[in-house]
């Protein structure tokens, strides 16, 4: 009975548009043959419906055609496919899953994304010596068995430097257990081990069956002391056996807030390198690369256009060009510097009307507090909780500097750059810290009309 229904639907994909076919037709499966009844399944109610009222004719046409008029049609929905059992958190394999990579599989193991390679990362003046210290890690070149420290703020390339190190090394030798995890997941799964008297498996995973341990997010894990104290123990084992180490962090060790003073030492024990955001000379190479990967052609003129207003990060830059690729795409119309300047206007916004007084006022009119409680010592949540959103809205609604941001306050940058972390965190997960950050910044709005 299945060929009777590809025949059919080989007969209706020459007499509709491709799309169509692709989006209604093709998914339709024959499940079984009741009588003289093909019963057809769709993925869900709606395609159900869409399918009786715009195609059922058609494919009854070409059915009564092939079947020589000994058949009738029925469709009813698909019942959802098995979930697959969660997999065992603690099981041992040769590398730990990425986020977001693809789910191509070589010799039963998920690849690195072959985005992050060295050869795909824009060398400059700001991250040269990043990028060096990596590529020398991941291929032995001139490297003591020392870890890497990777410095920088969110979206200047870290993820990419690190997955770039596990790649390159997964190249060489192909046996190599490379185990790379965020500190939010090492923190998750450390609980679940103790939950579950399963605390050995745990520390035998990343102790004895580790020979690259890739840590990202490491400032994560300031306050978190029982969770220092094991990763302090592990990293001592893995420098003993010689494994490599590398940590990723928005937040220089000493600066990390609550990091126990045995643990920062451990981190900075090797080499520490700082990626900077990326100058105007880099930013051009950068623009062009990408614009390039994305087919995206852009004059001489555009894209200085966009290296002079796009300086935020990486990702800024990213996020704009498939803006423009998308916008010229669908309006089909040519990629000029006008066009980029709607574009850089989405992604860059008008700060000139917003002081850090003004949000300081906003803030403590909000909270009921006066302007000295930002300036507190005390990690009180009535006194951090106003002064980090204080930050967050600081960083996202002004030209201010790290620095005077954290003069306004009595913090230096690192603080500033960890409280504003600490909200970003809390807005994917607290809704009620959502609605206010949307209500203060809907206030902050109304002082530029």
């Amino acid at each position: 009975m299945n060929d009777i229904w590809e025949k059919v639907k080989n007969q209706i994909k020459v007499e509709i548009p491709e799309k169509s076919y692709s989006l209604w037709i093709n998914p339709i499966t024959c499940l079984d043959k009741k009588d003289n009844t093909l019963i057809l399944g769709c993925p869900n109610k709606f395609s159900l419906n869409w399918l009786m009222e715009n195609y059922m004719g058609i494919m009854e046409e070409k059915l009564d055609r092939i079947g020589k008029g000994h058949y009738k049609l029925a469709l009813k929905v698909k019942a959802p496919e098995k979930r697959k059992p969660t997999p065992d958190i603690f099981k041992v394999h040769n590398q730990l899953t990425l986020p977001n990579m693809p789910a191509e599989i070589k010799n039963g193991r998920k690849r690195f994304n072959n985005n992050f390679t060295f050869d795909r990362f824009v060398v400059g003046d700001c991250n040269k010596f990043a990028y060096a210290a990596s590529k020398a890690l991941a291929t032995d070149g001139d490297w003591p068995c020392e870890p890497l420290f990777l410095f920088a703020n969110t979206g200047l390339g870290k993820s990419h430097l690190t997955h770039a190190i596990g790649h390159a090394i997964l190249e060489r030798d192909p046996k190599v257990r490379a185990y790379y995890i965020t500190a939010e997941d090492f923190v998750n799964e450390m609980i679940f081990a103790l939950k579950n008297n399963r605390i050995e498996e745990f520390k035998n995973r990343y102790r004895r069956s580790c020979d690259v341990l890739l840590l990202e997010e490491v400032h994560f894990l300031g306050g978190k002391e029982k969770t220092q104290i094991e990763l302090g123990y592990t990293l001592d084992i893995l420098a003993n056996n010689h494994k490599k180490v590398i940590f990723t962090s928005s937040l220089l060790p000493k600066d990390i807030p609550n990091m126990a003073k045995e643990l920062s030492s451990r981190l900075t024990s090797g080499i520490i390198t700082t990626i900077e955001k990326p100058d105007y000379e880099t930013r051009v190479k950068i623009l062009e690369k990408k614009s390039s990967e994305q087919n995206l052609s852009l004059s001489e003129e555009t894209i200085h256009l966009l290296a002079k207003h796009l300086s935020r990060d990486v990702r800024q830059m990213e996020s704009a060009l498939r803006c423009l690729r998308a916008k010229s795409q669908l309006l089909n119309a040519k990629v000029t510097p006008d066009l980029a300047r709607e574009v850089i206007k989405c992604h860059v916004s008008d700060q000139s009307g917003i002081s850090i007084e003004d949000i300081k006022k906003i803030v403590c009119n909000y909270f009921q507090v006066d302007p000295e409680t930002l300036q507190s010592k005390s990690r009180k949540k009535i006194y951090s909780y106003p002064r980090n959103l204080y930050v967050y809205l600081c960083r996202h609604h002004t030209g201010a500097t790290l620095e005077e941001i954290g003069r306004s306050i009595d913090r230096n940058h690192s603080t500033v750059l960890y409280a504003s972390e600490v909200i970003a965190h809390k807005l994917k997960v607290d809704s009620k810290v959502k609605n206010q950050v949307d209500f203060l910044t809907q206030k902050l709005k109304g002082i530029m009309k």
